[in-house]
This record gives C-alpha cells, structure tokens and sequence, in this order.
C-alpha cells in the first residue's frame, strides 16, 4: 500500500497518522490520532459510565481523564506560547476533579475548545519557536519549543490513552483501538 492508498480516517473515525511526510505534518498527525483515540474511548457512553472508577484507590475516570487533558492543552500551548494566563478551565489546576453539574457533553465541548485554540496558537508557529515551561518546580520558566511541545503532548495523550484503555474496558468490556 502506498501513501496515496492509505485511508485518511480509521473504521472508527480517528485519522490515519501519515506514514511520509515531513516532520510537523507527521507530528501533528499523531498528536491528532492521539486526540481521537480519547474521543472513540469515550463514545457510546453516558454520564454514569464515564465516572466510573476501575481499580481503587485510583479514583482516575474518563470523564476526569478528559478533564485532565482540556487543561494539559491549555498548559502546554496556551500558556506555554503565552495566549492565555494562569486561569485552570476547570475549577482546579490538573481537571480530575469530577462536579455533579458537568457531565461528559460539557467537558468533550471544552476539550475541543481548547484543542482548537492551541491550533490557533501554534498555526504561526515554527517547529523552533519557543516559548517557556508553565508554572514552577525544577524547570517552570525553562525555555521549550514547539517540537518538544508537540512530542511531549504525544507522549501525554499516549500514557492516558493506556488509562483510557483499562478504564473503558472495565466500563463495558471494550478493548482496543
């Protein structure tokens, strides 16, 4: 199978990461696969499922998961480049935290908001850019560029996307994908 022969998106939905290209399409590609695969996690559930522990003490959910990660976009393009300040999306600085009033519509609906404004952030971007490490610890401040942003936030989606995994398995049995 060639390039031009791959399918653009999975059975399910998540774009095929490209097999040649350069470096920023490549990357971006898997970051948007990466994206995708938490979304198909999350499909077909509701709001009770979502909120389900898989193996306590751990008290990580999908719906926290999502969270999570709609603060992890806002930290690490966002802040990172600038656009926006300190302010957490949600109430508390990771987004695990789960609130009876937002359900899994509400947090899907922010996750997207923030994914899209990270685009925006980075579309006049090159790969070198730089821009600074949010908040403190040993390397808060650092200067970081894109690419490492990006590779990191790979990796990030990659290790819960696992967690995504485990969690919806013990939800409904789904495995995979």
């Amino acid at each position: 199978m060639t390039p031009s022969e791959t399918p653009a998106t999975l059975p399910d939905g998540r774009p095929v990461p490209l097999l040649t290209a350069p470096e920023r399409p490549m990357l971006e590609s898997w970051l948007e696969f990466h994206r995708g695969t938490l979304a198909v996690k999350c499909a077909g559930l509701d709001d009770k499922q979502v909120r389900s522990v898989s193996a306590e003490p751990s008290e990580l959910t999908l719906l926290g998961l999502v969270q999570h990660m709609a603060e992890v976009e806002r930290n690490w393009f966002q802040r990172a480049f600038g656009a926006v300040g300190p302010e957490p999306v949600f109430e508390e600085e990771t987004g695990y935290r789960l609130t009876d009033e937002r359900g899994l519509d509400a947090a899907l609906e922010a996750w997207r908001r923030e994914i899209e404004r990270g685009r925006e952030v980075c579309a006049g971007l090159s790969l070198d850019d730089v821009g600074h490490i949010p908040g403190g610890g040993p390397i808060g401040g650092a200067e970081v560029s894109l690419r490492w942003v990006i590779l990191h936030m790979i990796e990030e989606y990659a290790r819960h996307n696992g967690h995504a995994d485990i969690l919806r398995e013990h939800i409904d049995g789904v495995t995979g994908t």
